[in-house]
């Protein structure tokens, strides 16, 4: 039997469907429609048999397009979609009239990284909301990039316990200084001792600084820091397509990635954090 994958960070934008703040005025290649059939042909040949699509605008038109992707391709497995937790009602309502009964519906996130302040996630009305997302067994993605955003994450854990969360793209390792691990490697050892904590192993290319020019042994100690922290039962992986060509390929980005958990991982722990680890965390 062969190796299973899921890809648990793919994204899609189609600029007549919803809008995206964050690439206005963006001069790169992300500023373009991008559509699942794009990557049909590469992810075959990766060997990816789940996709899990996740949210790129703070909106519901984003949200439902995905979930319309969703229902088009079996591959696709499920979306993390978005809520308005700034506001609870609105929160339950959403989930109670449409999200809640959505099969493909299995995640939230909110552009934390794009607010002004790192600490957005501590306010009162999204602590409720979050407490409504706990309730309901919906776990959420932690999209940061700074020791604050981890920070943030540990304490809005105490104030919500029984809320899983994700942090994608393991909240910017210092990779691009070859750190080890300084104050982010600190924060993530707490982060770690929280059984609610997980660590998605994504983005890593772009968080490296090198382009196209990234290689396996870049990232590796960095992964190996997560494994040994979380363990092989909290960490799964993603590509980050289309934010991870600017840092080369999709081929090239899960070739890197299979590398470095094939040296550090045996079959029986590969398979958890290439796949079973992924559909335990988005249900499916």
């Amino acid at each position: 039997m062969s190796q299973r994958i899921a890809d648990t960070h793919i994204h899609i934008w189609d600029f007549k469907k919803a809008e995206y703040a964050w690439l206005k005025g963006n001069t790169s290649i992300l500023n373009r429609s991008y559509s699942i059939e794009e990557i049909e042909t590469e992810r075959k040949n990766c060997g990816i048999s789940a996709g899990i699509l996740v949210q790129a605008a703070n909106n519901f038109e984003d949200t439902d397009w995905m979930l319309h992707t969703a229902s088009q391709h079996e591959w696709i497995k499920g979306v993390v979609g978005w809520l308005p937790l700034m506001d609870p009602d609105a929160t339950v309502k959403a989930l109670q009239n449409k999200y809640g009964k959505e099969t493909y519906f299995k995640g939230v996130r909110h552009l934390i990284h794009d607010e002004p302040y790192a600490d957005w996630l501590l306010q009162e009305p999204v602590l409720v909301s979050l407490g409504i997302l706990a309730e309901h067994n919906i776990p959420f993605d932690v999209v940061g990039i700074l020791p604050a955003h981890i920070e943030t994450a540990l304490e809005a854990a105490k104030k919500v316990p029984g809320l899983r969360m994700v942090f994608d793209h393991l909240n910017q390792p210092p990779i691009a200084t070859g750190e080890r691990f300084g104050q982010w490697g600190e924060l993530m050892k707490e982060a770690a001792s929280h059984p609610e904590f997980y660590m998605k192993i994504s983005g890593m290319g772009t968080t490296t600084g090198k382009g196209e020019g990234w290689i396996s042994a870049d990232i590796q100690p960095y992964v190996e820091f997560v494994l040994e922290h979380f363990g092989t039962d909290r960490c799964f992986c993603g590509g980050d397509w289309p934010v991870s060509l600017l840092a080369g390929s999709y081929t090239a980005a899960w070739k890197n990635y299979r590398t470095v958990l094939m040296e550090l991982l045996d079959k029986e722990s590969l398979d958890k954090v290439l796949y079973t680890n992924a559909a335990r965390f988005y249900s499916f």
